[in-house]
C-alpha cells in the first residue's frame, strides 16, 4: 500500500480526540499489512520510560492457531467480567443518559469478547521484570513506562487507517495466554490490543463528564 492509501492526514487534536476504543467496527474479513502495525510500533517507541530503560516487549499474533487461542481465552475471561457487578453495563444505573452509553459499552464488550479470535492481528504489550513475579510497592513506574507505548501504538494505527480497542480481560488468566505464545516468565502482560481495519468512514469525540467536575486546581 502506498502512503497515501494509509495516513488520514489528521492534526494531532484529531488523533487525540477521535481515537475511540473499536470493537463492533473491526474489519475482520480485510487482511492487515503488518508493515502498519510495525510503522506504529516503531512510533510507539518514542514514548517516555523510565530511566530511559526501554524493559517493553510487543507479541505481535497474526497466526490464526494462535489468534484463536488467544481468543478463547478472551472470551472465557471477558464472560466472567460481564456477569460481574463492576460490568460496564451495570455501572451509572442511577444516571439515566450515561446508563445508556453503559449499556451500549456492555454489548460492545460482549460482542468483541466472541469475536477476539478472529481479529486480523492481536498486539500484547509487555514489561519484561527479570523476576516471576511483580515488584512490591507503588508500580506506577514499571507500567508507566510500558503503557504510553501502548497508547502510542494506538493513536500511530488510527492514522494509519485501523482500529483498535484497549483490554486487559485476559490477564485474568494471563499465564494461560503466554503458555499460548511461549512468553517468558520474566515478562508481565499489560494490555492486549485488537487490530483492524474498521467499517465506516469517520470517528468522533466521545461524551465526557465536564472537566470541571474532575478538574482541581492547587488543592482538591
Amino acid at each position: 500500500m502506498g502512503e497515501n492509501m494509509t495516513h488520514q492526514r489528521l492534526s494531532a487534536d484529531e488523533v487525540l480526540t477521535t481515537t475511540r476504543s473499536v470493537r463492533r467496527r473491526l474489519d475482520l474479513g480485510r487482511p492487515v499489512d503488518l508493515a502498519l502495525v510495525r510503522e506504529s510500533l516503531e512510533i510507539a517507541l518514542q514514548a517516555p520510560s523510565g530511566s530511559n530503560a526501554q524493559h517493553w516487549h510487543f507479541v505481535v499474533i497474526t497466526d490464526a492457531e494462535k489468534r484463536a487461542a488467544v481468543g478463547e481465552v478472551y472470551q472465557r475471561a471477558c464472560h466472567q467480567y460481564l456477569a460481574g457487578p463492576g460490568a460496564a453495563g451495570k455501572l451509572h444505573a442511577d444516571d439515566a443518559e450515561r446508563s445508556k452509553v453503559q449499556k451500549r459499552v456492555h454489548n460492545s464488550v460482549a460482542y468483541l469478547a466472541d469475536v477476539m479470535g478472529q481479529v486480523p492481528v492481536q498486539v500484547i504489550a509487555c514489561a519484561r521484570t527479570g523476576s516471576t513475579a511483580l515488584p512490591t510497592g507503588n508500580q506506577s513506574s514499571l507500567w508507566g513506562s510500558v503503557l504510553p507505548a501502548a497508547w502510542s501504538y494506538m493513536l500511530a494505527a488510527r492514522e494509519r487507517g485501523l482500529g483498535t480497542a484497549w483490554t486487559t480481560l485476559h490477564l485474568l488468566y494471563e499465564r494461560e495466554v503466554a503458555d499460548i505464545l511461549g512468553i517468558p516468565d520474566d515478562v508481565h502482560q499489560g494490555v492486549l490490543i485488537p487490530t483492524a481495519h474498521y467499517t465506516g468512514t469517520t470517528f468522533k469525540p466521545a461524551p465526557r463528564q465536564p472537566l470541571d467536575e474532575v478538574l482541581h486546581i492547587n488543592q482538591w
